[in-house]
């Protein structure tokens, strides 16, 4: 290290300009420009021979711009020598200024690219926004005002319109959210995690006046300030804190002095005058605090920063890629034949599968090496054009004209200016997402990815140490399920066979003729139907894309045929498939990202073990049914089976009671973790006595549920592997199918006790009629109850009682007969509820279907909503699969079990097809709605209601559909011989009330079968039925 005296120090910032340039500066070859751009001032080094001390010259500072002024002494700017440090992780997240800005937008609908402009602009790291006017679901315009790599915090207002808060911020600084409940202000409570011991309070008090609001403000800040050592408190208040005069004000202030909280703005945060927005803070001082008029609202935006420990901001990230779309699929197919006619050194299966990975992966490695990259971490706004770069730099120049002129005329130039700017803003962003869109109506998966960006918010950051987050996933996933197990095991005593049900617990055997002891060989043309009509998706674990893969599909099917038929004839599965790498998703938007409870664990399995399993799955499926040994009620998972097959089956009994003069008691059972918790040793013996597996068969699923494992992926981070040694693979093809199989002896204790039910996966309903004068709850419900428990217990299934629910069916004049009803279940006692939810429908005691269809419409509005305003980037096509996406899905989800129903009820759904007509024709309110309905070729609700029952009926006749819903439907048989023809008609059962027994599917399908045309009811085909069924429909439904 080199040491310098002061007057060795003196000398150096003294040195006179080198010799050379005055020469050149004496034969005018340097020129001092008019203007010189700050990124222009390129530096010359150069030496000293008498000092070792390398020296910087600028240019520009040594040109003069007048040259009779007596010129300064040169300066030497960098006369030391540079010094090398090393910045430590733990320095890069020391203090730095974090940067905050208070703005009140007056509603960000039509300002968001504003917004997004001023957050990169002032390289802000928080903006508090007031006033968004947003509602709860709203994300779109805050999605467009927020620039990459910033998410978001939001809370509308719970009732009425206007308010709302927003907090916009870097992405890597986490912050966690805490609720807040308040009626004088609307308020957003956050705190930056980690070392930083700093929370905010951002407030919004509304103009009117509240007696409440110093009590409630001094509640909350009694409450929060003691959590952190550092608090800013800052929002609109509304109040003229200026002002002298004003009590109300002093009282605010002497609130705010009480816990020693300065207030520090003291200038007017409004166009016509007065202090309204404020920024108070303890324990830290802002500073740079500055009030800044930017033309978006008529509040000034304050500007401050405050020296917090936060994490740095990466300016370079490295990416690894291939080009796979640029890659020659006649060269990947030479490259694949040669690799794999290499034969493979062990011909097992792990052998063939290594050297099908080795193969593929030497493949893509030679056509499309791995890239390595550092690229910025801030990416450009496509939209952002040539001219709409020369309008901000003109609006910054007539934002420094004014600053400096403080001249109204020229304050109104800057303000007209900006509001171009935002109409320019807004048309280059419209047209640059109607290109992208329109270009990608070809490719549903790329389109629906553009679209939920615009429509849904950004995911919620995640720590940055993302190793040690998947080791935490890890371990909180493994330590629930075996929390569950372990205590289970503590109450599982297998009971003794029931004498008035043997074999419930214990089934009998399979007899010989039902058994299945190998599985058949697959030839290619099989493997290459398997591969084309499995879904393109792949994995990390994957040696090459699925695409590449079936694109390749001629080339390598051989070989994969060649591993199928070793595992299947082996009854092994190779090792490789039996790793799961699992991918933590947050269950929905908003939920706190740091509790692993929100999270579902998404596994990801090789591309080919799915081909393996599928392979596996359509024997074990044709096995089942050619021997019925599927449970008859269960709809989960299987084909021509559905939730809306379940529903309609479900209320169909229950209005058929309540016709009948009975009340009926509906029970929803709901397990926990069900699928992780299933017991390998009872599902390979229910493989073995229920389905009849014997030989390699059972000893492929032997092998199959064995020594599993799973890892925790997250950015480009893993966990270690972990063993599976319960429950079964959610994320593969044979899980659900392996589960319906471990629950089949609950059909026979339930039908023991004589109870209805049915079963979709793991949703299990119950329900019992009887007349209103029996002794409620039934003494066979709580026996059945309890035996349930009991065989779950044993099978190490979960109950989870809490969540459990009761709800009683009947007319109205039959429920108010109905008394207290309680419901003990495992020490839990459950009341009736008033709403029930139930495969994603909505039940009331009435079956009127009101609680559902609300909730449909209002679901569908949001959407249709967010819709319109996309609509000006948006074709007439796009746009009309947006509608059958979000909206037409919605209102023919299950639709059939509301045939019957008033239509002053089926109104509200017609309104939002009315809505979405106008959205995609964009025809004025006042005009008729009809005539655009039937261009469309649109069917109203009411037909198209009217068309599910008849497709399920056609469908329940022909074979193809449920047998518990064919059984409802008995050929009407004439007890005398009449001339008129009576072919194809059904019998239609006698009712008591139209609003309950009419609506029956017993009764409504055959009802709107008979009177339907014979040639329609004898149509061929199911594509032949549809068809002429909508024209005859849309006939009657417009009167042509």
């Amino acid at each position: 290290m080199t040491l310098y005296s002061a007057a060795e120090l003196l000398k150096l910032s003294t040195l006179s300009s080198p010799n050379c340039l005055e020469v050149i500066r004496s034969l005018c070859l340097l020129r001092r420009p008019r203007y010189v751009h700050r990124a222009a001032r390129h530096k010359f080094v150069y030496m000293d021979n008498t000092l070792a001390v390398p020296s910087v010259r600028c240019t520009a500072s040594l040109l003069q711009r007048h040259h009779n002024k007596p010129r300064p002494l040169a300066v030497n700017r960098c006369p030391l020598l540079p010094i090398n440090c090393t910045v430590t992780p733990a320095a890069a997240s020391m203090n730095r200024a974090a940067t905050f800005m208070l703005l009140n937008t007056r509603s960000l609908n039509n300002k968001a690219p504003l917004i997004y402009e001023v957050i990169l602009d002032k390289k802000l790291d928080f903006l508090c926004l007031t006033e968004t006017w947003q509602s709860q679901q709203d994300f779109v315009t805050l999605n467009q005002a927020t620039p990459p790599d910033y998410v978001y915090l939001h809370k509308a207002r719970s009732l009425g319109r206007g308010g709302g808060l927003a907090v916009i911020h870097r992405s890597n600084i986490l912050v966690k959210e805490f609720p807040v409940s308040s009626t004088s202000f609307e308020s957003l409570h956050f705190a930056l995690a980690g070392a930083t011991q700093l929370q905010v309070l951002l407030i919004y008090r509304p103009p009117k006046a509240s007696t409440h609001f110093l009590s409630e403000l001094s509640g909350l800040l009694a409450t929060i300030c003691p959590m952190y050592p550092s608090t800013i408190l800052m929002g609109d208040f509304n109040i003229h804190v200026d002002s002298a005069n004003c009590p109300f004000a002093s009282d605010f202030l002497s609130l705010l002095d009480c816990f020693s909280i300065a207030q520090h703005v003291h200038v007017p945060t409004h166009t016509k005058g007065h202090t309204l927005d404020l920024v108070c803070s303890t324990g830290i001082t802002p500073c740079h605090l500055q009030c800044d008029d930017l033309a978006i609202s008529d509040h000034l935006a304050i500007s401050f920063s405050v020296s917090v420990p936060l994490p740095s901001q990466p300016s370079k990230r490295t990416i690894t890629f291939r080009k796979t779309k640029q890659v020659c699929t006649s060269l990947l197919s030479s490259t694949l034949v040669t690799h794999l006619a290499t034969p493979p050194l062990n011909t097992t299966v792990d052998g063939l599968v290594e050297h099908y990975n080795t193969a593929l992966s030497l493949s893509l490695d030679s056509v499309a090496p791995p890239i390595t990259r550092l690229v910025s971490f801030a990416r450009p706004a496509p939209w952002f054009t040539p001219e709409l770069r020369l309008m901000k730099a003109a609006g910054r120049q007539l934002e420094r004209r004014y600053r400096t002129s403080g001249l109204t005329v020229h304050h109104e130039a800057y303000k007209d200016h900006i509001r171009d700017y935002k109409e320019a803003l807004l048309k280059a962003k419209t047209l640059y997402y109607s290109i992208l869109i329109n270009n990608q109506q070809n490719h549903p998966k790329k389109l629906f990815i553009t679209i939920n960006r615009l429509l849904r918010p950004p995911d919620s950051p995640q720590p940055s140490d993302a190793a040690d987050l998947c080791s935490r996933f890890l371990d909180f996933f493994q330590k629930k399920v075996e929390t569950i197990h372990n205590h289970l095991l503590q109450y599982s005593t297998p009971p003794p066979p029931s004498p008035h049900h043997p074999g419930a617990d214990t089934p009998t055997a399979c007899p010989l003729q039902c058994c299945l002891s190998s599985f058949t060989m697959l030839d290619t043309d099989q493997v290459q139907d398997l591969v084309s009509k499995a879904k393109t998706s792949s994995s990390q674990l994957d040696p090459m894309p699925t695409t590449l893969v079936k694109t390749c599909l001629p080339v390598i099917s051989a070989s994969i045929a060649a591993i199928i038929n070793c595992s299947l004839d082996s009854g092994v599965v190779p090792s490789g498939f039996k790793t799961a790498a699992v991918i933590p998703t947050l269950k929905k938007p908003g939920l706190d990202p740091d509790d692993p409870n929100n999270y579902r664990p998404i596994s990801n399995l090789p591309f080919l073990s799915k081909i393996l399993e599928r392979a596996v799955a359509s024997q074990l499926q044709h096995h089942m049914s050619h021997h019925e040994l599927f449970e008859p009620l269960q709809s989960g998972f299987r084909t021509q089976h559905s939730t809306e097959t379940a529903l309609i089956k479900i209320t169909n009994d229950l209005l058929t009671a309540a016709d009948n003069g009975l009340i009926s008691i509906l029970i929803l059972l709901d397990l926990s973790a069900a699928f992780d918790t299933v017991s390998h040793s009872i599902l390979l013996s229910r493989l073995t006595e229920l389905i009849g597996l014997r030989g390699s068969a059972l000893s492929w699923f032997q092998s199959y549920l064995s020594n599993r494992k799973q890892y925790v992926t997250l950015k480009d981070a893993n966990s270690i592997l972990a063993p599976v040694n319960h429950g079964v693979p959610q994320g593969s093809v044979l899980g659900p199918l392996l589960f319906t199989i471990y629950m089949l002896p609950l059909g026979q204790i339930i039908r023991h006790h004589g109870l209805s039910f049915h079963c979709y996966a793991d949703d299990t309903q119950l329900y019992i009629s009887t007349k209103p004068s029996t002794l409620l709850p039934p003494g066979p419900l709580i026996n059945c109850l309890q035996e349930l428990k009991t065989w779950m217990t044993s099978n190490l299934l979960k109950l989870n009682s809490n969540q459990t629910e009761l709800m009683v069916v009947a007319p109205k004049p039959l429920l108010r007969k109905v008394g207290d009803l309680l419901l003990e279940v495992d020490g839990c006692y459950i009341t009736p509820s008033p709403v029930v939810r139930n495969l994603g429908v909505i039940l009331d005691p009435t079956l009127s279907f009101q609680s559902h269809i609300i909730n449909i419409t209002k679901s569908a509005f949001y959407h249709l909503k967010n819709i319109s305003r996309l609509r000006p980037s948006l074709s007439a096509s796009v746009t009309e699969t947006l509608i059958h996406c979000f909206i037409s899905t919605r209102l023919d989800y299950c639709n059939a079990i509301l045939t019957g129903l008033p239509s002053k009820t089926l109104d509200r759904l017609q309104y939002v097809q009315n809505s979405a007509a106008r959205v995609l024709t964009g025809i004025k309110p006042w005009q008729h709605i009809t005539p655009t309905l039937m261009q469309l070729h649109w069917l109203p609700v009411k037909f198209r209601i009217k068309f599910k029952i008849l497709l399920l009926t056609y469908k329940s006749l022909h074979a193809l559909a449920p047998r518990y819903l064919s059984d409802l439907l008995h050929p009407y048989t004439p007890l005398r011989s009449l001339r008129s023809s009576v072919k194809d008609q059904l019998a239609v059962p006698r009712t008591r009330l139209k609003t309950f027994g009419d609506r029956a599917f017993c009764v409504s399908a055959p009802t709107m079968w008979n009177q339907l045309p014979p040639h329609i009811r004898c149509a061929p085909s199911v594509d032949s039925f549809k068809k002429h069924l909508k024209a005859h429909l849309f006939s009657e439904a417009y009167g042509l």
